[in-house]
């Protein structure tokens, strides 16, 4: 079980009633709560929800607050300051005062920082350090009217060769508030991409996908990302730029696997993260995988970290991968199903 989990149960006497675990870590918690709880849990991570409903725990995928009423909250500390303000928010806006919100992480996750923006909202008290973990506790003094979600976002201006792009980015999306310089790096080979039916796997705020439907209408653009508020990015900068909306495909995937079939192009800077952690899974299952995801002249495209040695692996699938740019620390990969392989 995770550590933070750990902890939570450890002085699970303060807990009762309908318990909400927000950003909650894929195990057994749920299952192992006392007799005096039931909990729902809140996450915008596609691949633990899956999971959680497997194991019927109830489970709510979205960016916004489950409408359920709790008695309770547990915020497991995420990555991003500004996911975690916008989750207190939500939260004291949905409850009442005296209601108690609890917030757990890991100490090299922030959760000390993390503590002190529970401090706008009521008096806080540490409960437990164990597992190079904290557990705490805050009273609600003080309760907000609901914002609505885009009041959270970002937005910034990319230039696209003679075009500009306007994204836009809610808190916690990879690349809040710039563009990123791996994706800077692939921007300027997108007009070469095949046209047609396209999946861009990590779609992030939307730059690529969005990029892409300019360059051309009437294509189909499948924006595939295991988080809810990258998905929901996605669609706003579509929005933004006024672009087809009816050809734009949000699709929540557990991985790689759930990609449609019979794609004329696969573009992606692959996510290798997941929250504080380093996890390559995702980005290998991509590079050894495309191939049975493409049509016969299909293409990939990727750009990776220089150091992530993917080459090797996109040759087994498809005999060749060839280096299309090598700058700024990343390089840009192309392969084509055509070829032997």
């Amino acid at each position: 079980m995770d550590p933070r989990s750990e902890v939570v149960l450890r002085q699970q006497d303060y807990l009762n009633g309908h318990v909400l675990l927000i950003n909650a870590p894929n195990d057994q918690l749920s299952k192992n709560m006392p007799s005096q709880v039931q909990t729902s849990i809140w996450t915008w991570n596609y691949a633990d929800h899956q999971s959680f409903v497997g194991h019927q725990i109830n489970s709510y995928f979205s960016t916004e607050f489950p409408q359920i009423t709790v008695d309770q909250v547990i915020i497991f500390v995420p990555k991003s300051k500004e996911l975690l303000n916008y989750l207190l928010h939500v939260v004291v806006s949905h409850l009442n005062q005296g209601q108690r919100i609890f917030l757990v992480g890991e100490k090299k996750g922030g959760i000390e920082r993390a503590a002190k923006q529970l401090q706008s909202y009521g008096k806080t008290l540490k409960l437990d350090s164990a597992r190079h973990c904290q557990l705490w506790q805050m009273q609600i003094e003080k309760t907000e009217q609901l914002k609505p979600l885009d009041h959270w976002l970002k937005t910034y201006t990319v230039d696209m060769g003679e075009d500009r792009l306007e994204v836009c980015a809610l808190p916690g999306v990879f690349s809040q508030d710039h563009l990123d310089t791996g994706t800077a790096v692939l921007v300027p080979y997108l007009p070469q991409v095949k046209s047609g039916k396209i999946a861009d796997f990590g779609c992030g705020a939307g730059i690529i996908s969005a990029y892409l439907a300019k360059l051309h209408p009437n294509q189909h653009i499948f924006a595939l990302d295991v988080d809810a508020f990258a998905l929901r990015s996605t669609e706003m900068t579509f929005q933004r730029n006024g672009l087809n909306l009816a050809h734009l495909h949000l699709q929540p995937v557990t991985g790689f696997a759930d990609a449609p079939k019979d794609l004329d192009a696969i573009v992606s800077n692959p996510p290798f993260h997941q929250g504080i952690h380093t996890d390559y899974d995702a980005s290998e299952t991509l590079c050894r995988r495309a191939k049975l995801h493409l049509k016969r002249s299909g293409e990939l495209w990727i750009v990776a970290n220089r150091f992530l040695n993917y080459p090797p692996l996109i040759e087994q699938s498809f005999g060749e991968c060839m280096v299309k740019a090598d700058q700024q620390g990343f390089k840009v990969l192309f392969a084509c199903a055509s070829r032997v392989g």
